[in-house]
């Protein structure tokens, strides 16, 4: 089922993601809301979905960097961590909860993750350039972060207007169902 994306000033995009136990990871409701996750991302289409983008407040994130060209390579993050962050990048990002709004963001070029996949198992990864950038942007999500806190004072407050505007302007997304 795709869910609605909140979209930014929406407040619940400032929760921070709840840890999952073990119990809760292998339930039927996360693995179902896994599957609505991917749907509602490819839908978007996007390169990366947290819960808390879609109103869950949990410690869960999807990506999934492939080529349009290239198989699927959906990648599940429960409760992640990163354990190393290195070097730096600048990366022209966007976000499924900021429609239209693309900024250049400095993050780390590499990092090392730790998480749990839709199974429960544990696995760490080492990614870089997209990978690495899409899992510090999701994280971000998990920590009540959004991609706007990355900015200057000036972009800010550019992209804060213009978001504040649209939601203004469009009706409410509250009922809808579906990703824009």
């Amino acid at each position: 089922m795709i869910r609605t994306i909140l979209h930014y000033p929406d407040k619940r995009l400032r929760n921070e993601g709840k840890k999952l136990s073990l119990a809760e990871v292998k339930s039927e409701a996360v693995q179902k809301l896994i599957d609505d996750m991917a749907e509602t991302m490819y839908a978007a289409p996007g390169v990366g979905l947290a819960a808390t983008q879609i109103g869950e407040a949990l410690q869960l994130f999807i990506v999934d960097c492939a080529a349009e060209d290239q198989p699927s390579d959906l990648r599940i993050f429960i409760n992640p961590e990163i354990l190393e962050r290195h070097d730096e990048i600048t990366w022209n990002e966007g976000c499924l909860s900021f429609p239209g709004v693309t900024e250049e963001i400095d993050r780390a070029a590499r990092v090392k993750v730790r998480a749990l996949d839709r199974h429960g198992n544990e696995f760490t990864i080492e990614a870089e350039e997209l990978l690495a950038v899409a899992v510090q942007h999701e994280y971000d999500h998990l920590q009540g972060v959004l991609m706007i806190d990355h900015l200057g004072a000036l972009k800010k407050r550019m992209v804060d207007r213009k978001m504040k505007k649209r939601a203004a302007e469009s009706p409410s997304r509250e009922d809808e169902g579906t990703a824009e």
